[in-house]
């Protein structure tokens, strides 16, 4: 069983206030201490020192938590929606199942950690470190991940819809079937990456490179390829109607039994590409 807190919610904000007190602020100490289920919404915690905290069933919605030490501590189904959470120290800290949703996680380092059905919808990780990062089943729709690291990252079952991925190098992932519609990925690496059976309809994937990508019944219905290089990609049963291909790279591509049906391709490169039936593919002009 849990220790019982030997702080109650109305110690824990009279310490905050006295660090608080006039215009200087004190950060507090709070290491190793037990918060489980504190209410602490709106709190300022700038500069605290949590590290190896239990912060379990916490409620930490909006408040700041800038520069925070919060190491080793146990954040497991908190709530920090919409919390401040810029040059905080997460090393080693537990998320699974925390509410991050709309949190401002800008370049955070998150290599390592276990986010596992964590709801990370809206935040912005820019830039975040997120290297060997367990994102199964996490929520990551209209999430800000423009230039993130996620080499290695595990993104079984993850929500990405509308996700701004722009830039991303998601090159050898297993992205296997997951929902990636109105996903931005201008620019981003996918090389090599298993997208088959992903749902990109909408997609923005100008500049992005796929070379040797799998995207074998894929849909790309509407998405925006123009300029991507797709050389050497596997696009078989891949809908691309009325998608946006112009200038992009298909050469040796795969396109057996793929639906161009309403696509754009002017300036295409189709060197050694295979299964294209010009013929059969016309845009309609009705």
């Amino acid at each position: 069983m849990p220790k019982e807190r030997t702080l109650s919610d109305r110690d824990l904000w009279m310490l905050i206030a006295q660090s608080s007190h006039s215009l200087t602020h004190k950060p507090l100490n709070l290491v190793g201490a037990n918060l489980r289920g504190a209410d602490l919404s709106g709190a300022n915690l700038t500069n605290a020192d949590l590290s190896n905290a239990d912060l379990s069933d916490a409620n930490l919605n909006k408040a700041n938590l800038n520069g925070v030490n919060l190491s080793g501590a146990n954040l497991t189904n908190a709530d920090l929606s919409e919390t401040n959470l810029r040059s905080a120290i997460l090393k080693n800290a537990i998320l699974r199942g925390t509410n991050l949703s709309k949190t401002d996680l800008q370049y955070a380092d998150l290599s390592g950690h276990e986010l596992k059905g964590a709801d990370l919808t809206n935040a912005n990780l820019t830039g975040a470190k997120l290297e060997e990062a367990d994102l199964t089943g996490a929520k990551l729709e209209d999430a800000k991940l423009w230039q993130a690291n996620l080499s290695e990252a595990k993104l079984d079952s993850a929500e990405l819809m509308g996700a701004n991925l722009q830039g991303a190098d998601l090159s050898g992932h297993n992205l296997s079937g997951l929902d990636l519609s109105q996903a931005k990925l201008s620019g981003a690496k996918l090389i090599s990456a298993d997208l088959s059976g992903a749902n990109l309809s909408g997609a923005i994937l100008w500049k992005s490179v796929l070379i040797d990508a799998n995207l074998t019944d894929a849909d790309l219905s509407n998405a925006n390829l123009q300029n991507a290089d797709l050389s050497g990609a596997i696009l078989l049963r891949a809908n691309l109607t009325e998608a946006k291909l112009n200038g992009a790279n298909l050469s040796g591509a795969n396109l057996w039994y793929a639906i161009l049906n309403g696509a754009e391709m002017v300036n295409v490169k189709m060197d050694n590409a295979i299964g294209y039936n010009p013929e059969g593919n016309k845009k309609s002009d009705k």
